[in-house]
């Protein structure tokens, strides 16, 4: 396990969706109102510095330089008010390369519910932004965030990952995008307003769908919902009359009844003079009566349709993501390189400044001659002399004792630092 220069661990530590009921998860989550506060403490806890905090229905998680995971834990208790017995079973706490990898599995959407989403990236992004924004970034998370960036859009790029619909609402406008050549050119009339129904509405407006209807059976539902997606609301007493101007019907609520008929699509076809629509059903009892699907022009999807392409593409994800694991391995390895490489930093700073002194000594010496008056020619030879000499004492030093103590393998390395042709052995 690496650790910085400053003795410093990373550190990991949070608990989600599989470690903890979603009643804890609520009492651990920051709000807007409590992160900056919790941003402002964490650095300051006793042996830690830097920090990220990354909160989401599904996770609570701490990322930070410290050297005592304990501390980070009862602050953590301490701050949501819960007793360390409550909280502790539910932790888990990654340290050195172990939080690198799973920062970076997060950051893939590898340890998500649902395998390979795409929320999660955004989501670190934010927490990342919001960190910098308080000052509790330096160059460790900086890094370690950016890196894991980078690698989250490589895994996408080279993976198929987030390419299949693992959710029945991602697989419905999937399963739309089959059906038409350009969603953007489509109206979508979405039947209820809960959060399956605003899931679906967010994966319409990311394909480009500015057409968008909500049909609900309280307006002030709809409006909720319609306000966020830049939609038009309505009941569902209005369906009759506007279920023609709709290419694309989806349906989710807990409606005992179905919602449209078969008499209800064939008018709304009628008007449309038979161009084509497109039905998904997502609710559990049925929107939309099943005759519907014996139309010439309707198309009808249950969610027994849907959970079948969901199971195949899960299945595809799952191969995906033992690719991205080896991936991520990779980058793990390249990340504490990264770490390893800053032991060096602080050589090579010392050995410039170092020579830097030796050229300033030696330069007011010389200039100090010149106002004496001395003959600039000889000042100035002498100049480079000294500091030749003054340069190359410490490596010619070196040379000589691995020489005398007949250490070839270390006189080769030096010769090789210094930039020297090996010398043949006799």
């Amino acid at each position: 396990m690496f650790e910085t220069r400053r003795s410093m661990t990373l550190l990991a530590i949070g608990l989600n969706h599989k470690t903890a009921p979603v009643a804890l998860r609520e009492k651990v989550a920051f709000g807007p109102d409590s992160l900056p506060r919790a941003l402002a403490e964490l650095p300051g806890l006793p042996g830690t510095s830097e920090a990220v905090v990354l909160s989401t229905c599904n996770r609570t998680e701490i990322y930070c330089q410290s050297d005592d995971s304990e501390v980070v834990r009862k602050w953590l208790a301490n701050f949501h008010a819960l007793p360390d017995a409550e909280l502790s079973p539910h932790l888990y706490i990654h340290q050195g390369d172990d939080a690198i990898s799973h920062l970076l599995r997060v950051a893939c959407g590898l340890d998500s519910m649902v395998l390979g989403e795409p929320q999660i990236l955004g989501q670190l992004k934010q927490a990342y932004s919001q960190a910098r924004q308080a000052g509790t970034v330096s160059q460790l998370l900086d890094k370690l965030f950016q890196h894991g960036f980078k690698v989250a859009k490589e895994v996408r790029t080279k993976t198929e990952i987030g390419a299949s619909a693992v959710s029945v609402a991602f697989a419905a406008v999937s399963l739309a995008k089959h059906i038409f050549p350009a969603l953007d050119d489509t109206q979508v009339l979405l039947i209820g307003a809960g959060e399956t129904i605003e899931l679906v509405a967010t994966h319409l407006k990311e394909q480009g769908v500015d057409k968008l209807m909500v049909a609900n059976r309280t307006l002030a539902r709809a409006e909720d919902l319609a306000t966020k997606v830049n939609a038009r609301a309505m009941t569902l007493e209005a369906l009759p009359d506007n279920l023609h101007e709709a290419d694309i019907v989806i349906g989710s609520t807990a409606s005992p009844l179905p919602i449209i008929g078969k008499g209800m699509v064939e008018r709304a076809l009628k008007k449309r003079r038979h161009k084509p629509m497109f039905f998904v059903d997502l609710a559990v009892p049925r929107d939309i009566e099943s005759e519907v699907g014996e139309l010439n022009d309707a198309f009808l999807y249950s969610v027994d349709d849907l959970q079948q392409i969901i199971d195949e593409n899960r299945a595809k994800r799952e191969a995906a993501a033992q690719d991205a694991e080896v991936m991520v391995l990779e980058q793990v390895a390249a990340f504490i390189n990264w770490i390893k490489s800053l032991s060096a930093v602080d050589h090579i700073r010392d050995y410039r400044n170092q020579a830097d002194a030796i050229r300033q000594d030696l330069l007011q010496k010389a200039q100090a001659q010149l106002q004496a008056g001395g003959d600039p020619t000889l000042i100035m030879e002498r100049l480079a002399s000294q500091l030749t000499n003054r340069l190359i004492h410490a490596p010619t030093k070196a040379l000589s004792e691995a020489g005398s103590q007949g250490d070839l393998q270390r006189l080769d390395a030096i010769a090789g630092v210094l930039g020297l042709s090996a010398r043949e052995k006799a």
